[in-house]
């Protein structure tokens, strides 16, 4: 039976007691999370019965990306609960997810009532599109995925190299959404990344090239090679941001002047010949020859440079408070 009584009625000194616990808010809120999670189990002590205490302990886990701490404290909260608690199933769902223990991340999102196929291993569903925050504690580029679980989704761009992630990554995401981004004529929820947990063969290759036309881009983006994923015009996705600069290589004549950087969309009257593209494929001798196939089939077309920098996945740093998007005061729990 779950003890719904206030901690402070039994606790030999309820000073002490306020003054502990807000201690342990106050670290949590300010992302000093392992002290945080020290200090909710020096209340869970003088307090066993109370669930929030096992919670809080198991949320802390949770950003902390310590996935047997977090499903351990999560289910010994609902444990203690007379009903049920979406914040703590979500939590338990999320932490079982990331262990692979699928039983467990099955019997969580029942009990949050979702919808899901039978069976007995991996969720592989089509919960639709979403955009994705990747590195949330860090530059925060965001790109859309597809669901293919209540919590896994596979990327669909092209991230930039730096993010540490790949096309067709797939990573474990949180459960509160942080905002919307729109897409075609709607919005799709934006949801913080936590970590990848199958990694992509298709590496991340970045060309520097020169497209006389958009016609011109559209015939490299529709061509169809082995070993390639995915073309992107990252002059059109990405702005404030100048990788021909960050590369070391140049701008021709035609665009010296252009000490702004401008990027984005153009159309042909408005057209930008330098282009950046973001390329996902499973080798460099791929894109080679998707480039030189490119440039051999029209004229005014070639390619400056070919680059394939590093791309290692980050993790945040102590005393970030990272899982809030702006004005951000959701529950756990949001699809």
């Amino acid at each position: 039976m779950t003890d719904t009584s206030d901690p402070r009625d039994t606790a030999p000194d309820t000073a002490a007691w306020d003054a502990l616990e807000a201690r342990a808010y106050d670290a949590f809120d300010h992302g000093q999370l392992q002290q945080a999670s020290a200090l909710f189990g020096e209340l869970a002590t003088l307090a066993p019965e109370v669930p929030y205490l096992h919670y809080m302990r198991g949320l802390a886990h949770k950003y902390l990306r310590d996935w047997p701490a977090s499903l351990q404290h999560s289910l010994r909260a609902q444990a203690l609960q007379a009903s049920l608690d979406d914040a703590s199933a979500w939590n338990a769902g999320i932490a079982a997810t990331a262990l692979g223990d699928w039983a467990e991340a099955r019997r969580q999102w029942t009990r949050c009532g979702i919808g899901i196929p039978e069976g007995d291993g991996p969720i592989e569903h089509d919960f639709g599109l979403v955009s994705i925050r990747l590195n949330p504690w860090g530059n925060g580029e965001t790109v859309f995925a597809r669901r293919i679980d209540v919590v896994r989704a596979r990327l669909l761009n092209v991230p930039l190299p730096e993010t540490g992630h790949r096309l067709f990554d797939i990573v474990l995401h949180d459960g509160a959404k942080t905002g919307e981004r729109a897409l075609d004529d709607g919005t799709v929820p934006v949801f913080n990344a936590l970590q990848i947990l199958q990694r992509s063969d298709h590496r991340t290759f970045v060309a520097f090239i020169r497209c006389p036309s958009a016609d011109d881009l559209d015939a490299l983006q529709q061509a169809e090679l082995p070993g390639i994923g995915y073309v992107e015009d990252w002059t059109a996705s990405i702005v404030s941001l100048c990788l021909r600069c960050s590369y070391g290589v140049g701008h021709g004549e035609e665009d010296a002047a252009d000490t702004a950087h401008d990027e984005g969309a153009a159309s042909n009257d408005d057209w930008q010949v330098e282009r950046n593209l973001g390329i996902g494929a499973q080798g460099k001798a791929s894109v080679e020859r998707l480039l030189a196939n490119w440039v051999a089939a029209g004229p005014g077309r070639s390619v400056d440079a070919i680059e394939s920098p590093p791309c290692v996945e980050s993790a945040p740093e102590e005393g970030t408070v990272w899982w809030r998007g702006a004005g951000d005061d959701h529950d756990e729990g949001e699809t």
